[in-house]
């Protein structure tokens, strides 16, 4: 069995990075485009209705971008603070600038336990944490 499969029969979503056509013909749930790519999109390739375009921006300018490449969710980053991205957005700039992306939008960017309270004064359709979650051992 193979990832893909592997992964839709444990109902988990499989994106691929930056090649829509390789995506499509691995039978991948969509692609993710990041931010650095800011070249047309080919949607030639015939793209099924169920095929996700996510994609990620850390500007107005980047987002313009990715509404022309026709992303349909997309993640704006950085939020807040954090040891990888030292800039951050905050509250008040993130909301003005996904005020220019009409579809979904997604937080990213400095998530944690202290902050994640503030995620409600956003206009956002979900967030995105990678490791700034910390758990205590029940031990």
């Amino acid at each position: 069995m193979n990832f893909v499969n592997f992964c839709k029969k444990k109902n988990i979503k499989v994106y691929l990075s930056n090649d829509i056509k390789k995506a499509k013909n691995l039978g991948f749930d969509g692609v993710y485009i990041p931010s650095f790519n800011k070249l047309p999109l080919d949607y030639k390739i015939g793209i099924r209705n169920d095929f996700t375009i996510l994609g990620s921006a850390h500007n107005i300018d980047e987002i313009l971008i990715k509404k022309k490449q026709k992303i349909d969710i997309i993640f704006i980053c950085p939020l807040f603070k954090n040891e990888k991205n030292k800039s951050h957005l905050g509250i008040i700039r993130f909301n003005l600038i996904s005020k220019y992306f009409k579809r979904k939008v997604m937080a990213l960017g400095g998530i944690n336990n202290k902050n994640i309270s503030l995620l409600k004064l956003l206009n956002i359709n979900g967030y995105a944490a990678i490791s700034n979650f910390k758990i205590k051992s029940q031990l």
